[in-house]
């Protein structure tokens, strides 16, 4: 596990940046449109950090509180306008350059994920083709005859080569009626037709982290067949012997290096039996496992490495010009925001569990995980919470910024502005929103942390 010190720095950082690229998106759009910029903070509270800088003597600012940001532009309705600024004003500006600059901020977080995802492919990626591992007896994917090995051809109508589309394909299928038709192919490369039928239990499976138990199998991986014993690892002394599929630790089930990360690691310092297979046989020994410290952290540390044997046409290399990758950037996060859309949607209707509603505490744990794993998942991770915040802001909620181009084209088609008691009904309505909003994301993330 991540330590709580990981976890917010991680969460610190990726949400100052995401503020900042959509804070940033009003202000720059906001001072090509003419209007003056009072203040770009970062953060909400007191300052911490201040500069002024410009002709306009704009105030950067980073604040106290690391929950958010927010662009202050000069308006009317706050106060008196100097002689020299008239006109400038964010209320004295068109209708059209007003939308422009509250559409900008999601913009923004849109763009960021479009490079975010151009830099994670340029040059090509390597990808594990949507298969099946392990099936689970009695289980949906049994009953539809699901089978180890089968490969993921299509979901209903769509075609998928990874995953992530495989997911969003399988997930859409399913809170539609409760049925997920698939193309499959199995290891001899004949194709067959299998429908998972889940019924009336789609919408506990659209729970984080039931899917695939609740379906009864997992992502096919590479079995835990040791590649490699290093020198500094318990491993090369215990008997184990490249060419072994470990199957369990401390009786734990061991289907892929995966699971095997995650027994060993909490482990550090037990005796453990692991069990293995070798030539067939099935055959155990008895290791202590060793310690490893990184980052401050201690960790649980076997010393194996791991082999794509027995994965041959489970893995494609996915080779990209400069592009190409900007298209297929440009594809996911389209795909991403959709699937986004779709699936706030369906909470509404109930087709999808609320309890996919996130608050900070369980960000910072994903934030924290994937900066731990390495760059590109933290860039990853960004990418996609970057598309969340955009959407979100784009909802008709009047303290966001889809509510207040609402109020700005309100104000185009009635010929002037929405009367005060309007405006205040309306901030009341969208404060009372998202305090629900945020309940239901705290309570999600308390009781995540309870189990």
């Amino acid at each position: 596990m991540t330590s709580f010190l990981t976890n917010l720095v991680a969460f610190v950082v990726l949400i100052s940046i995401l503020v900042a690229v959509h804070e940033f998106g009003h202000y720059i759009v906001g001072r090509w449109s003419g209007m003056k910029v009072l203040r770009f903070s970062i953060g909400f509270g007191k300052p911490i950090w201040m500069h002024r800088s410009g002709n306009d003597q704009t105030e950067y600012c980073v604040s106290a509180i690391p929950l958010g940001g927010y662009v202050r532009f000069l308006d009317s309705r706050e106060g008196l306008i100097e002689p020299e600024d008239e006109g400038r004003a964010f209320d004295q500006r068109p209708v059209p350059a007003r939308i422009a600059v509250l559409l900008a901020g999601p913009a923004f977080n849109f763009f960021f994920a479009i490079l975010a995802y151009w830099l994670l492919m340029a040059g090509g990626i390597t990808i594990i083709k949507p298969a099946v591992g392990v099936v689970e007896p009695d289980s949906y994917a049994d009953q539809a005859g699901l089978e180890f090995g089968d490969k993921i051809v299509s979901v209903g109508d769509v075609a998928v080569i990874q995953w992530e589309s495989a997911l969003v394909a399988i997930l859409g299928e399913m809170v539609d009626d409760g049925h997920v038709p698939l193309t499959l192919e199995s290891s001899d490369g004949r194709q067959r037709h299998a429908t998972i039928d889940v019924g009336s239990d789609k919408t506990r499976l659209t729970e984080p982290g039931v899917l695939f138990d609740g379906l009864g199998f997992v992502p096919w991986q590479p079995p835990a067949i040791i590649a490699e014993l290093p020198d500094d690892g318990v491993a090369v002394h215990s008997g184990l012997a490249i060419g072994d599929r470990i199957t369990t630790i401390a009786g734990e089930p061991i289907k892929n290096f995966d699971d095997l990360s995650g027994a060993v690691r909490p482990r550090a310092g037990q005796d453990v039996v692991i069990e293995y297979v070798r030539d067939g046989r099935t055959a155990e020994v008895n290791v202590q496992i060793g310690e490893r410290v990184v980052n401050g952290e201690s960790s649980g540390y076997l010393g194996v490495g791991w082999t794509t044997e027995g994965g041959e046409g489970y893995y494609q290399q996915l080779a990209y010009t400069p592009l190409e990758s900007l298209n297929a950037a440009v594809d996911k996060t389209w795909m991403s925001t959709v699937f986004t859309v779709n699936m706030l949607g369906r909470m509404v209707t109930g087709d999808v569990s609320i309890k996919n509603i996130s608050g900070p505490i369980n960000i910072a744990q994903i934030a924290g995980a994937s900066a731990a794993r390495g760059w590109r998942y933290f860039v990853s991770i960004l990418a996609v919470i970057s598309i969340s915040l955009g959407v979100l802001n784009l909802l008709p909620v009047p303290v966001l910024d889809g509510g207040q181009i609402v109020y700005q084209v309100v104000e185009a088609v009635k010929g002037g502005p929405i009367t005060e008691r309007a405006q205040i009904i309306g901030q009341q309505v969208g404060i009372l929103a998202l305090l629900l909003l945020m309940s239901f994301a705290f309570y999600n993330d308390i009781a995540g942390l309870f189990g």
